[in-house]
């Protein structure tokens, strides 16, 4: 009899064979407007969150929503505030809070760049959504955004049930912001030993700054992000550091003691044309070996960034990922 492995995983899903022709269509259309468009490092970060907010890059222009209200929560700095925006559900009572962290590599994107998404998970989740506009690099490298996105934790571990009418329950975001999020839980873990999330949600993260993982240098198509341009965001958010500072729990996530953590459960969301693909199937894999719940949930095709795709733009990949952090938050009341 065969031997099988102590590790599991979906093995079909990895398969070219498993990729919709809706999704080669798609992956097709963004490489297009990649190769028509400069880097963001080329034109300037501003210009470049300008082009952004156009639809001028590989992911969409941000919808606003009116039922997304802007609201300010103090720092650490007297006398400067940090821009949040709140979602709330639209026919129910809140459970929980959810605290949402952006992507956009660090330096693009800001609080208001993916309602729909936020909207989705309010209404679906019966949770309050309140995402962070933390500063950005270039202009504030690290450690300014992790600063605020460690304020606004702490803030709503202590504010949530007074000015919401629930508890801080769930932690997650998009790619940086996803990375953003594993650092905040760990500095909350450390700074608030009583508090425990019910659940993290952490899409297509990068969790190894310090030289990242070989499906980085290994996946050659120009498909939203390349090697280049991850680089070029990491030299912007820790300019200046030696590889071994960037092995930093606090820069790069990989590299914390997890045994000494009591781990929320956590749900890894990628797809499997994401350059940074190994990132979440070797932290999922570190954070069931340290004893915690991780859930890894892979998408044949799905580029980076795809749960911020409309469905009917994205193909079957992205309802299919809304539907798991659904099923992933709802399980866990």
């Amino acid at each position: 009899m065969p031997l099988t492995s102590d590790l599991s995983i979906t093995a079909d899903k990895f398969k070219p064979e498993a990729i919709s022709k809706a999704t080669h269509e798609f992956n097709d259309s963004l490489i297009k407007i990649m190769e028509g468009g400069p880097k963001w490092y080329e034109v300037g970060a501003e210009r470049y969150r300008r082009m952004r907010e156009a639809g001028e890059t590989p992911l969409p222009a941000p919808v606003e929503l009116e039922g997304g209200r802007n609201i300010t929560l103090p720092s650490r700095e007297q006398g400067r505030s940090i821009p949040c925006r709140v979602f709330e559900p639209t026919s129910s009572k809140a459970k929980g809070v959810f605290y949402h962290i952006h992507g956009g590599g660090w330096v693009l994107q800001t609080e208001r760049s993916q309602d729909p998404y936020l909207k989705y998970v309010a209404d679906n989740c019966d949770v309050t959504i309140v995402s962070v506009g933390y500063r950005l690099a270039p202009e504030h490298p690290y450690p300014a955004p992790n600063e605020d996105c460690y304020d606004i934790g702490e803030y709503l571990i202590d504010n949530a049930e007074k000015d919401y009418g629930a508890p801080l329950l769930f932690l997650g975001g998009e790619s940086a912001g996803g990375h953003l999020s594993a650092v905040t839980c760990f500095h909350l873990l450390r700074t608030r030993p009583e508090f425990a999330f019910r659940g993290l949600i952490l899409n297509y993260g990068v969790f190894d700054l310090s030289n990242l993982l070989p499906q980085a240098y290994n996946f050659t198509k120009p498909l939203v992000l390349d090697l280049e341009i991850m680089t070029q965001f990491i030299d912007a958010y820790v300019p200046d550091r030696t590889v071994a500072e960037k092995r930093d729990p606090d820069i790069s996530p990989f590299f914390a003691n997890l045994t000494l953590m009591k781990l929320p459960p956590a749900l890894f969301v990628v797809g499997t044309y994401d350059m940074l693909l190994d990132e979440s199937v070797v932290m999922a894999t570190k954070w069931v070996m340290a004893g915690g719940e991780g859930v890894l949930r892979a998408y044949p095709g799905a580029p980076h960034g795809f749960t911020l795709f409309p469905p009917e733009v994205g193909t079957e990949t992205v309802k299919d990922a809304m539907d798991d952090i659904t099923v992933f938050i709802n399980d866990r009341y």
